[in-house]
């Protein structure tokens, strides 16, 4: 049998398509009484069954509504009447935002069970579950356990499946469908008919296992698939629940506990797929996922901007979008990065000792007898009792700051007990313990600190990082740690690579007395880790520790790892986060948005950047090839990308165009597509609001756009720490179309 079932393409006519738009308004009175068994025009009666789909969800929302009338408290109502009051309206407003579809379509697609007709069940498959009056569904939310087969079915498992049918829609309004036809069904039909504007046409088409006879991956729903690929970019990553492959659906339901690493190359929707496995585990775990926290950590904000639509799209705005720099509970100023050299020591896991010795050496005996008068005396404390009171602490203390209790104390019973009359030690400390003189004893020999201040003394000073350092890094690594001391923390900036080393502080030194509670660490119930491969150890060490359990979905491509630490494989990745339960692999190897020309081209420097690894297969061929312009002079460079960059914005139409720089050439080239009267934006200003960008190679990754142009590839190569890596990164962003402009030599994979 093959592997695939026979596909029946069915489309509207052009009228039909002319007159789609979103209906969801024209259902504010609930559920039409259009019939659905009746017509004859199968068209029709999916039509019929979607608007009626869409007033049941109409009459959701009204129910909803209504319910805020009934938790109504009076002047008089008591306290525990107004909590469960908000904790009703959280409840409707969270169901309000779940049922709330903006311009995305309720109805994807249908799935008919064997045996077809009397006996057999039919499901419909949506963004989200709806019922009728009597609680039968109407609609099946697509992570529900009915709906697998719909994404998970073919012709050597159908799961049970006679027919599986993709709608294009278009809101509420429907413009056509694909079949599927699965078992007795497909075996049954030597034809099917296709509706084109009213024209009958025959055609049936079927695979073989794995991948067609001619190299095709296998896919469900291919018309609705393509038709999505090839819409416009936005600016915004958009979600794929209609189109979701079958490798793509294992990764959204594998199980929730323990880490999933998920490779995958470009244009293969890791980024995608991982988002969606957020929402899925958040439906089939609400508790104790709700509570707990669902995470999702992305490389930089550009990033952040891009997906942001997503997960709400899907119903689950509540789950937590992050830079590792947002984690930390403190304030600090964090802009920019380090040089490669000081990034990869910061990275590095001797940085953890070098962090545990620096606050080691900040507990200190006494230099000099401490005295005090109190009344007609003088307290003492010698420096060898400061000595065994701080040999005590060390010994008790599970954290830094929470030792200090302990050294006040035994500080204010040595003081007392060093006096001719009978002194109250909690009297005495209730006496002295804001003067100068203690203060500043109990500060050398135990300070409570933040971890800005502890990294901003540590790297500001030579002798401290000496001190700490000595035995685990050499001469030339401390001397790039180092750097000026700001006179006041206030003023202290802190770069990306600073940010673990602050966490790793705040696991040392724990909250600062009193402030237990808002200076603990959050922890989540699973985190999603995006662009995971260019993570240093000291980074992955920071988000174990916001792992509650060690639940994780860990996605990114090997390939592309640009970064000063570019791992060799997810052993080294997976090494930092693994907990009790073992961890489990999944690769995707279909690419989808890459055209196979492009993919060809930038294979090329896959096989010299990384070449124990394979390129995905693409599925799509391109609108045009690759076009490469050479211009004549280094000056002329700019001119040819104002050029170049109109030309590929009037070939994609509404789509985007992203121009890839160097970042020594960012400027020039901003500077000359304004002279040329070209309307563009800068990703790391306002991402990507405008349909011309000017990106950075370093903000790249895990973007997609319409068209791309790659500035001067030799340049990239030259300034990025993996710069045939980053190249790769830059010839694999474009869904359309893909130009290349240089003035120096191509790169020797590129050359020819």
């Amino acid at each position: 049998m093959p592997d695939h079932p026979h596909r029946v393409a069915e489309h509207v006519s052009k009228a039909s398509r002319d007159a789609a738009s979103d209906h969801a308004g024209d259902y504010a009175d609930g559920p039409t009484d259009e019939p659905t068994d009746g017509p004859t025009d199968e068209l029709t009666a999916e039509q019929a069954y979607i608007h009626r789909a869409y007033g049941y969800l109409e009459a959701a929302r009204l129910a909803a509504t209504r319910l805020g009338s009934m938790v109504e408290v009076g002047r008089g109502g008591t306290e525990q009447a107004r909590y469960e009051r908000d904790v009703i309206w959280d409840t409707i407003l969270n169901r309000l935002r779940e049922l709330n579809l903006g311009d995305a379509s309720l109805v994807f697609g249908r799935i008919d069970r064997e045996p077809v007709g009397d006996g057999g069940e039919t499901f419909y498959i949506g963004r989200l579950a709806v019922a009728d009056e009597h609680q039968e569904p109407v609609v099946v939310d697509w992570r529900a356990p009915v709906a697998e087969p719909f994404y998970r079915a073919t012709g050597r498992a159908p799961m049970g499946l006679a027919r599986r049918r993709h709608f294009a829609t278009r809101g509420a309004t429907l413009l056509g469908f694909e079949d599927e036809l699965f078992g007795d069904v497909a075996a049954g039909v030597d034809g099917a008919t296709s509706t084109t504007s009213g024209a009958n046409t025959t055609s049936t088409t079927s695979t073989t296992s794995g991948a067609a006879a001619n190299g095709e991956a296998r896919l469900a729903g291919r018309g609705a698939l393509i038709a999505a690929l090839e819409t416009s970019r936005t600016g915004r990553l958009t979600d794929i629940v209609a189109t979701i492959q079958a490798e793509q659906d294992e990764v959204i339901r594998s199980e929730l506990a323990g880490v999933l690493v998920v490779q995958g190359g470009p244009g293969t929707g890791k980024t995608v797929v991982a988002l969606h496995r957020a929402a899925y585990l958040l439906y089939t775990h609400r508790f104790p996922l709700e509570g707990q926290g669902v995470l999702v950590v992305g490389p930089n904000r550009l990033f952040l901007g891009y997906i942001e639509q997503v997960l709400p799209s899907l119903g689950e705005a509540g789950v937590e979008l992050a830079v590792l720099a947002d984690l930390l509970p403190d304030r600090v100023h964090v802009r920019g990065t380090d040089a490669p050299v000081a990034a990869r020591a910061k990275g590095d896991l001797r940085m953890a000792d070098l962090l545990a010795k620096s606050v080691r050496d900040r507990r200190r005996p006494l230099r000099r007898e401490f005295a005090i008068g109190y009344g007609r005396q003088t307290l003492r404390l010698a420096v060898e009792t400061s000595a065994q009171i701080v040999g005590e602490g060390r010994r008790r203390a599970r954290t830094h700051n929470g030792g200090r209790r302990f050294v006040e104390a035994s500080f204010f019973e040595a003081l007392a007990a060093s006096g001719r009359d009978e002194i109250d030690s909690r009297a005495l400390r209730d006496r002295l313990h804001r003067t100068i003189e203690v203060r500043e004893a109990l500060d050398w020999m135990w300070p409570v600190l933040t971890p800005a201040q502890l990294l901003h003394d540590l790297l500001g000073s030579r002798a401290l990082l000496r001190l700490a350092g000595r035995g685990r890094f050499g001469d030339d690594d401390l001397a790039a740690l180092s750097r000026l001391r700001s006179d006041r923390l206030e003023d202290a900036v802190f770069t990306a690579d600073d940010v673990p080393l602050l966490d790793e502080a705040r696991a040392l030194l724990g909250p600062r007395p009193g402030q237990r509670g808002v200076e603990d660490v959050r922890t989540y119930g699973h985190i999603v880790v995006d662009e995971a491969q260019d993570l240093s150890p000291m980074q992955l060490r920071m988000l174990r520790r916001r792992s509650l359990n060690g639940s994780m979905t860990v996605v990114g491509d090997i390939a592309q790892a640009t970064g000063a630490w570019a791992h060799a494989d997810w052993e080294e990745i997976l090494a930092q986060l693994r907990g009790k339960r073992p961890s489990r692999r999944a690769e995707l190897t279909i690419g989808y948005r890459i055209p196979a020309p492009n993919m060809a081209l930038a294979a090329r420097v896959l096989a010299v950047a990384a070449p124990g690894l394979s390129p995905p297969r693409s599925i799509r061929d391109a609108e045009s090839p690759p076009r490469v312009s050479l211009a004549w002079s280094s000056d002329a460079l700019v001119a040819m990308v104002a050029e170049v960059t109109a030309e590929e914005r009037a070939a994609v139409g509404a789509g985007n165009v992203a121009v890839i720089c160097p970042a020594s050439l960012v400027d020039q080239v901003s500077a000359e597509l304004g002279r040329a009267g070209i309307d563009h934006g800068r990703a790391n200003r306002r991402g990507l609001e405008q349909q011309v960008t000017v990106v950075p190679v370093a903000l790249v990754k895990g973007l997609e756009l319409d068209a791309s142009v790659v500035v001067e590839p030799a340049a990239i190569v030259d300034e990025e720490a993996q710069g045939l890596r980053a190249l790769y990164v830059a010839l694999t962003r474009a869904t359309r179309r893909l130009a290349i402009v240089h003035a120096r030599p191509l790169p020797d994979p590129l050359a020819g």
